[in-house]
């Protein structure tokens, strides 16, 4: 089984995530995400770039992949804004493994907020290129 803490390394590996000051903290069992939108994170009409938060959320469910053993690239990624997310808003990312297949996996991905406003949906199909121990991560 892999750890939440090679998890979280893999999310700190990724440095566009680290770049972005993305907190990868621990709730409830499991690695999440999360956001405090500030000016790094904005569009011209102060509101969450979608850039930001599809980085987060591929990241999110490439982890979700890694918590089951397997190391994936994305092969189609949509995402759906339901809510500009505001400036200073926290947010976090919740991703589900729909398919776990040997070849590829499908996910999905809330972005949601504490209150639980969902401002975002995110779908996403990856390629597995490698299936992974615990030693290995």
């Amino acid at each position: 089984m892999i750890t939440n803490e090679q998890i979280a390394k893999f999310c700190h590996e990724n440095l566009v995530i680290d770049y972005l000051d993305v907190d990868v903290v621990e709730r409830d069992g499991a690695v999440v995400l999360e956001l405090t939108v500030d000016e790094r994170h904005v569009n011209l009409y102060n509101i969450c770039h979608g850039g930001v938060l599809t980085t987060m959320a591929d990241t999110a469910m490439g982890a979700a992949c890694l918590a089951l053993g397997k190391k994936v690239v994305t092969v189609s990624l949509t995402i759906e804004f339901m809510h500009a997310v505001p400036f200073a808003r926290r947010i976090f990312m919740r991703p589900s493994v729909l398919h776990d297949g040997r070849q590829t996996m499908t996910c999905e991905c809330e972005i949601l907020d504490a209150a639980g406003k969902l401002y975002a949906k995110v779908h996403a199909i990856f390629f597995v290129i490698e299936r992974i121990e615990e030693e290995n991560v």
